[in-house]
Formats: structure tokens, sequence, C-alpha cells
């Protein structure tokens, strides 16, 4: 018995000492538990617990050590356990790089890409450095004050801190931490009730002090607890109710202060490159190499297993046949003007978020090794739905099932990706119906603007094809009938150029266009008609080998209820001649789109005034030679002078009237037409097959040749990089770029005249009277003599008004 006693007193002091430590690491890995809950599978959270442990027992065994010694011993771990825990995260999410590599890009961007990675987030070493790191800090800083110091409740700081920062991160994401929050305050509670190693059961503290001196302590300290526990019940009192009335509250999400990534301004609007890559179909822009399980892919009407040449119609939802459709971009925004992305990114793991098919359509399983060669930008071309992505670090959008890689393309980049391709049951569609409501207002929504003829044409297609997709497939049949491919077309998807695609001149340019033009139109006719829809851009390709430039499309979608989203491809089959629109549809003339330049002109030439000669009746009092010389030399001088004066005067009435005078629009067309004959004056007109953008463009390079002329330089592209032509100075930059705004302002009239307002046209006004003057001052004296009174600009005027 009494040999027993002093082993177990030890015992008893050895479990007094550990309550503590064993308290802090039960807190600090707590912590990690929170977190874990938006975290896929459950390594961070036994990432955490070993950093909990590593550190107070760190701690623990160096207690004898001084205590400036404690921290760079501790720290030195920590270095260790993080390395460790990277090494085992990048393995984990096969991430490329070394070590070294891998803990710099961690470094760089972990607090970032933990508040924007996509939820469940995937364990990886930017996403797990800072928690790991703050759990080590936080027990360490803990052990430290209650061990050493004997504060516990002041130890307890650093691990509520972060159990309060691990709740903050999660905010609305997850489940209510209810259990891990009563858990937190047993633990807290079990440590500060185990008795400290100073003191043993029986000990007074006062019991060697005087009977009076002894009183004086008990009472301070009966006084001093009285007095704290009513400071814990008056904060109780007040708040409590505060307490209460947040925990039926939702938290907030740091998310929302942290900026995803982002695309680049090519990038939201992809739609825009099918013309440019049209026009160079040899460029090889990927290498792909499939494989197909699960659903085969039945081939449609007249498509052959590998993509032809020209794309081919479909009566129906449009298929690749033996081919695959990789898929770049998903454009859900139209304002009149652009389709754009509009997507939120989030930065994802290996593990994308798994979607929910549709509940008629049957999922197959496509697998890609893909290797990038002269695609750029930051859009991931990928067959939808990705679930799986290897080989590059990506965001990922799961409303529109897109990829980007936030450090943007490079050549020889090199990825796998698995994803679910879904096939909608065929034998449905007919029976179909379309979602409406506030969850698909943003792809049926029509901005303002929509010229007449393209609402009656959508009036018309879809007036005796009630079902939905009795109408897609209309609207599906007519472009493919009526129209035809043609890779030289310029880009432009407005209100004004759809219009002209659909009833625009055959031998003037109209009824023709790329891909660009076929699903754009589609989509706005189809959400005329009540459909919702959307505009893809991707790539038709083979099985294996290259991706060229020529492979690249857009086509359309359609929404529908059980389906999901269902293509078609309104492009014409190959060799078809194209019927007349005349013959199905006769809209009112419309003129062309305003976003093109007026109309040519011939020049006129100047030829000199008639003068008459005068011829006196012969008689002898005839002044003389030398009289009627001057006599005549001197009316001419007046004759010519008059003339001169009246127009400059004219002239000046012109651009008076062009600029002042009018509603907004007209000013704003008028401002457009003083830099159009400014240009011509300066011996640089515009044909009318430029759009506003490009004569603006045009606009810039004249000024900037003419500069360079006059100072004996040479002229440098100013729109290779949309600066300047000098590059620097602050003349340049208020006189080109303002041009570009003039420009946009002319398109926003063209679609919405009523849009216009004053103080725009006061801005149009100010920005053509600057680059007119600019441009006339880059020109030689005499022909800055000449400028404001030659008639060409009168000329033009009449014939606008009076058109032959």
């Amino acid at each position: 018995m009494g040999r027993g006693t002093p082993v177990v007193t030890r015992v008893v002091r050895v479990l007094r000492a550990a309550a503590v430590p064993v308290a802090l690491i039960g807190l600090t890995a707590l912590a990690g538990v929170v977190l874990g809950r938006v975290y896929a599978g459950d390594l961070l959270t036994r990432l955490v617990i070993g950093a909990a442990v590593g550190s107070v027992l760190v701690s623990v065994a160096a207690r004898r050590l001084p205590s400036w010694l404690v921290a760079p011993v501790s720290v030195a771990a920590m270095a260790g356990w993080t390395l460790w825990s990277l090494r085992l995260t990048a393995n984990h999410a096969e991430l490329p790089g070394g070590l070294l590599e891998v803990t710099a890009d961690a470094a760089r961007n972990g607090i970032p890409r933990l508040l924007t990675a996509m939820i469940p987030v995937e364990p990886a070493p930017d996403t797990v450095l800072v928690p790991v790191v703050a759990a080590w800090l936080a027990g360490l800083a803990g052990a430290e004050v209650a061990l050493r110091a004997g504060r516990v409740l002041l130890g307890y700081l650093p691990p509520a801190g972060l159990y309060a920062a691990a709740l903050y991160v999660v905010g609305p994401n997850a489940e209510p931490a209810v259990g891990a929050t009563v858990a937190f305050v047993a633990v807290a509670a079990l440590g500060l009730a185990a008795p400290g190693n100073s003191a043993t059961a029986g000990d007074d503290p006062a019991a060697s002090l005087t009977p009076r001196v002894r009183a004086a302590v008990r009472l301070r300290l009966a006084a001093s607890a009285a007095l704290g526990v009513a400071l814990v019940v008056g904060l109780v009192a007040v708040l409590g109710p505060v307490v209460a009335g947040q925990v039926d509250g939702r938290p907030v999400d740091p998310r929302r202060y942290v900026e995803p990534p982002q695309v680049q301004t090519l990038d939201e609007n992809p739609l825009i490159r099918i013309s440019g890559w049209a026009l160079h179909p040899e460029q090889k822009l990927l290498d792909v190499s499939t494989e197909r399980s699960g659903v085969p892919v039945p081939p449609s009407d007249g498509a052959s297993p590998e993509p032809e040449p020209e794309p081919e119609a479909s009566s129906g939802p449009a298929d690749t046949g033996g081919g695959v459709r990789i898929r770049l971009a998903v454009l859900s925004d139209y304002d009149g003007v652009t389709w754009r992305v509009g997507a939120t990114y989030r930065n994802a793991g290996r593990i994308l978020p798994a979607a929910t098919p549709p509940r008629d359509s049957t999922v197959g399983t496509v697998r890609q090794q893909i290797t990038v060669a002269e695609l750029s930008g930051r859009l991931l071309p990928a067959v939808a739905t990705p679930q799986e992505v290897s080989g590059a670090r990506v965001a990922y959008d799961p409303a529109s099932g897109t990829l980007i890689r936030p450090e943007g393309l490079t050549p020889g980049l090199r990825y796998a990706v698995t994803s679910a391709e879904e096939h909608p049951d065929s034998n449905l569609l007919a029976t179909a119906n379309v979602p409406a409501g506030d969850e698909v207002a943003r792809v049926l929504r029509v901005a303002d603007g929509v010229p007449d003829p393209m609402r009656r044409l959508a009036a018309q297609l879809a007036e005796e094809n009630g079902a939905p997709f009795a109408r897609a497939l209309a609207i599906e049949q007519f472009l493919a009938e009526h129209y035809r491919v043609a890779a030289d077309a310029p880009s432009g998807h407005a209100y004004p150029n759809l219009s002209f695609f659909l009833f625009g001149p055959r031998n003037g340019g109209g009824q023709e266009g790329t891909s660009e033009q076929f699903a754009a139109a589609f989509a706005v006719l189809g959400r005329l008609s009540g459909l919702p829809t959307r505009v893809v851009v991707g790539f038709r390709a083979g099985g294996q080998g290259p991706v060229l430039a020529g492979d690249a499309y857009a086509w359309p979608e359609v929404l529908f209820d059980g389906l999901g989203w269902v293509s078609f491809d309104p492009l014409p089959r190959p060799k078809s001649e194209p019927r007349p629109v005349e013959e199905d549809f006769r809209p009112t003339p419309e003129d062309p789109p305003p976003s093109e330049a007026p109309a040519p002109t011939v020049e006129p030439s100047a030829s000199p005034e008639p003068v008459a000669a005068p011829n006196g009746p012969p008689g002898s009092g005839r002044p003389s030679t030398v009289v009627l010389v001057g006599a005549g030399s001197g009316g001419l001088l007046l004759l010519v002078g008059a003339l001169l004066l009246t127009l400059l005067a004219m002239r000046r009435s012109l651009t008076r009237t062009r600029l002042v005078q009018g509603d907004p629009g007209q000013r704003i067309a008028g401002a457009w037409r003083e830099v159009t004959d400014a240009l011509r004056l300066a011996g640089r007109p515009v044909g009318d097959d430029l759009a506003a953008t490009e004569v603006a463009r045009h606009a810039r390079q004249a000024l900037a040749e003419a500069r360079a002329t006059a100072s004996g330089g040479n002229a440098t592209d100013s729109t290779a990089t949309g600066d300047g032509p000098t590059g620097s100075g602050d003349e340049s930059a208020v006189d080109e770029p303002a041009v570009d705004e003039l420009a946009a302002l002319l398109n926003r009239v063209g679609f919405a005249p009523d849009a216009a307002a004053a103080d725009q046209a006061a801005r149009a006004a100010e920005v053509a009277t600057a680059y007119v003057a600019n441009l006339r001052s880059a020109r030689p004296w005499w022909r800055r003599l000449l400028w404001s009174i030659h008639p060409s600009p009168l000329h033009r005027a009449r014939q606008s008004r009076h058109p032959s």
C-alpha cells in the first residue's frame, strides 16, 4: 500500500500536467475539423491535427529550455511538417513541378486561392498551407502562454481565434458547426477544471498567515470572485440576446470580398474570333487524343464519322457523329451588341463538382489528352461536361461547365480531362416544353432595339409551330435553306449586323456569314420566339489528331425541360444553293447597319468657275486695254473672294448644323460625318465595307501617318497595340482613343436611337472637332488653307439629302 502510493501520486501528477496540453491540442484540432467541412476528404483535417499535436508537444518537450530558444525550435519543426504536407498534397492533386516550385506558388497564392476555391476544396499545396501554418502557430502560442506562464485561460485565446477564423472562412457554405462548438466548450472547460501542479487538495495558501490577515485575504478573494461572477452574468445578459439572434442568421461569405479568376477581354467574347480563324484554316490550335466509353453517339442525318471541311446541317439536334465536339466557351449574356460569357470562375482541384444530368438524358464518358499548340487566351477546351482535370491548374464555372487556366495557355501545355457527355432522348424532343421564370430569365432576355423585320421573322416562324422543338427546328431550317457560309465574311453580331445578315441584299454582302452570324441569329430569333437559348464556341474535330482553326465554329443551344441543353446546327448543307429570302419572307427595306461606313460617294473634282470674257460693243469711245485688263482682274478677284467666303460660310454652317442642331442621335451621326469628311479631305477616304470600329482604326492610322509625314518620321501602327501612334504624349492619348468612343456612340445610336443623351452628343461634337483640328494641323500649310473651303463635303451632304 505504501509502495503504491508514490506511483499513484506520480500518475495523478502526470494526468494533471497533461490536462492543459491535451486541451490545447483538442481546441486547435477542432478548428481543422470545422474547416475540413468544405474540403474534399479528410486530408486537411488530419494535417491540422498533426500540426496541433506537433506544436504543443514541442513546447512541452522544450519546457526546460530558455524561453527565447523554444520559438526557433518550434518553427524549425513547423517548416518540416509544412514541407511534408505540401509534398503529400501535391502528389494527391497530381500537380507537376518540384517541391521548391510548389512551395513558392503556394506561399504566393495561398490566401486568394483558399478564398476563391470551389467547394468542396481539394487539398492542394495552396489550399492547405495557410491552415497548417496557422494551426501550428496557434498551438505554439497557446502552449507557451498556458504552460510556461501558467495563464491557462489566456492561452486559450490563440486556438479560439483560429476556431473563429475557420468558422468565418466556411461561412454559409456548410451546415452550422453545432457539435464542434459544443465539443470546443467542453474541452476548454475540462482544461480549466483540472487542478494545477502547484497545489494539492487540502492546501490552503493562507494557512500560515495570522488569523486577522487570513480573514482579510479570504474576504478579498470572496469579493473578487463575487465581482467576477457578477461581471460574467452581466455580459451573458447583455450579449446573450445578440448572440441568440444570430443563430438562425446566414453567415457572411468572405469569398464575396475576393475577386475570382477573370478571363481576358478576348475570352469574354470568343465569338469574334470565328472570322479570324476562318481566314487561316490551317493554323494548328490543339492536338487531341480521345477515348469514348458508355453510350455510343448515333450519327445524325447526313453526318459523317469524320468532320467535313464545311459544316453540315442536320434535321434537329446537331451532332458530330463519330467525331467529337470540344467546347471552348458558353455565351449566355447578350445586350444587343455583344454576346458575353458572363461566368464566375472558382479555383478548382483535380476533381470537379459532379453535375446532375437531366432525368431524360443518358451519359457517356469521354477521356481526352489535349496538347495546346497555337491557341491563346485562358479558356481551356474540353468536352462538356468536365468532371476531372489533371496536368493543369484550372478554375471552373459550374453554371456553364467551362474551364479556364488562370495563368493562360502556353504552347506545349498538356492536360487530361474526363467529361460526362450527355445525350438527350431525341424521341422526347417533339413534346418537350421549355422552362420559364427567373431561373432562366438570363437566357430569355432580349435587349431593346430589336429591328422590326427580325421580330416579324420570328413571329412568322413561330406562328405555325406551336411546340418549342418545332419552333427551334423551323428557325434552324430557315437559316440553313436561305443563307450561305462565307469564310471571308466580316465579324459582327450586333442587331444591325444580324439584320444585314438576314435581310441585306445578296449582291451587297447580305445573306451570308460565318457560323458566328448563323449561331447568333438563331439564338436571337429563338429568344424572340420564347425559347431559352445560348451560343457556344468550340471546335468540331475527329477523335484523334490535330484541331485546326478551320475546325472552329459556333452553334446555338436550346434548353428543354428534362433534357437539358440541346444543340442545333443552322449551317447550310455543303454545295447547296440557298433560296432567296424574299421567296419566304418580305421585310420592309432596311438601311445598311449603322456600324457600316457611309455609302461610297465619288469624290468630285474641282472645276474652275466659268468666267465670261467682257465683250463691249465696238466704238471709238471704248476703254483702253489697260483699263479693261485692270477692271477684269479686279472683278475676277472680287468674284473669287466672294466665292471663297461663301464656301467658307456654307462649310461652317454645315458643321454647326451637324454638331448643334437636331436631337442627340442626329448630332452624333453628324459628328461621325465630320470625321469621315475629314478623312476624305486628307486623302484617306473610307469605303462602305468597313464597320464603325474599323473606320475608327483607319482614322487613328491616318492621323499617325500624317503626323509622321509632317515630322519626317515613320508612322507606327497604333492599332496593333491600342496605343497612340507616338506611344506616349498627352495629345495622342486624347485624340485617338476618343475616335473609338465616337464609334461606340454611333453603334449605340444605330440600334437604340432614342437612348442617346445630350451630354453624349456634346461629347461626340467635342471628339469630332478635336480630331478634325488635329488632322488638319498635320497637313501642309497650303492644304490647310484649302481645307475649310473645299466644296466636297457640301456636295456629299447635298447628295445624301437628294439621292439620285
